[in-house]
């Protein structure tokens, strides 16, 4: 009995030291495919590529499944792409309108401003700038809403979007809005600090300025150039750091809403099972025997 066991461990340890893999199709499906609630179908896109002339043109023509990265990309260029693939050319006249509308008014009211010096004109450009770049913004967000995709319920591809777009729309679409006071709380503190030490920074940044003025008119203040000094380099770094912490807040609530679109449909269960297999391994060599293995099998 003990020569029989100490054969039977002898042999156990050469398998595995053989490193067998077992290469049946079965196998590999039942013991290292996760299932997932949803269906995935095919698509015809490349996901290797960041962008491709080919997808996004192909796209526009409706000949082709197109990803709404590379829409989003090539509609930055071609505004409206995304309009064109969803088929709301409706849409072109007003997101065209309003951007060369806006524009247009930009450059008439800074020309009144620099001709008459007027405040109000410059306000007036401002605003009218503005409005061009809120078109711009929402042909985006109106092309991520009304696209498509067919692969996922619910889409990371939209819930990144949506995310980059307007922080808080991605987890809303996921079905997880009690995360959006979060990420709007943090993001909107780091842009108080953000706007705070700025002008703290600006504030001994002038002091400096005026203690080291060679001008007689200039009132020194009663700081000494080394103090302000001090406090500027203090309050550029706290701001630097505070931009830093927005950037950083936003870019966190961006791949949480990509991450857990992926993980709406992850399927958790109990049903979690342990399956070895004596497994045979080909070797490279025709006139070698196959090499013995055990196969372990984790399912979950």
């Amino acid at each position: 009995m003990r020569k029989i066991l100490t054969a039977a461990l002898a042999f156990l340890a050469l398998s595995l030291s053989l490193k067998a893999q077992y290469r049946d199709d079965q196998f590999k499906r039942d013991a290292f495919t996760q299932t997932y609630a949803d269906t995935t179908l095919e698509s015809k896109t490349d996901t290797s590529k960041l962008f491709s002339f080919k997808e996004y043109f192909g796209g526009l023509a409706h000949k082709r499944t197109a990803s709404l990265r590379t829409l989003t990309m090539g509609s930055a260029i071609l505004v409206g792409g995304t309009q064109i693939y969803n088929r709301d050319y409706w849409k072109l006249p007003i997101i065209y309108g309003g951007i060369g509308a806006g524009v247009g008014l930009g450059i008439y009211y800074g020309n009144q401003f620099r001709n008459t010096g007027e405040a109000r004109f410059q306000t007036l450009s401002y605003i009218s700038y503005a409005g061009a770049a809120l078109t711009y913004w929402g042909s985006f967000l109106d092309g991520a809403v009304c696209y498509k995709d067919p692969t996922r319920v619910p889409s990371p591809a939209k819930s990144t979007m949506y995310s980059l777009l307007l922080p808080g729309l991605g987890q809303i679409y996921n079905g997880e809005a009690w995360k959006v006071p979060l990420y709007l709380g943090l993001i909107a503190g780091g842009a108080h600090f953000w706007a705070d030490n700025n002008r703290q920074y600006l504030r001994w940044k002038n002091t400096y300025d005026l203690a080291n003025s060679t001008d007689p008119n200039v009132v020194k203040p009663p700081q000494s150039a080394e103090t302000a000094k001090y406090y500027r380099d203090v309050y550029r770094r706290y701001r630097d750091y505070s931009i830093l912490a927005t950037a950083l807040f936003y870019l966190v609530q961006v791949i949480d809403a990509n991450v857990f679109a992926y993980m709406v449909g992850f399927e958790v269960t109990d049903d979690i099972s342990l399956r070895v297999e004596p497994a045979l391994q080909p070797t490279l060599y025709a006139q070698s025997p196959a090499a013995m293995g055990v196969s372990i099998g984790l399912r979950f």
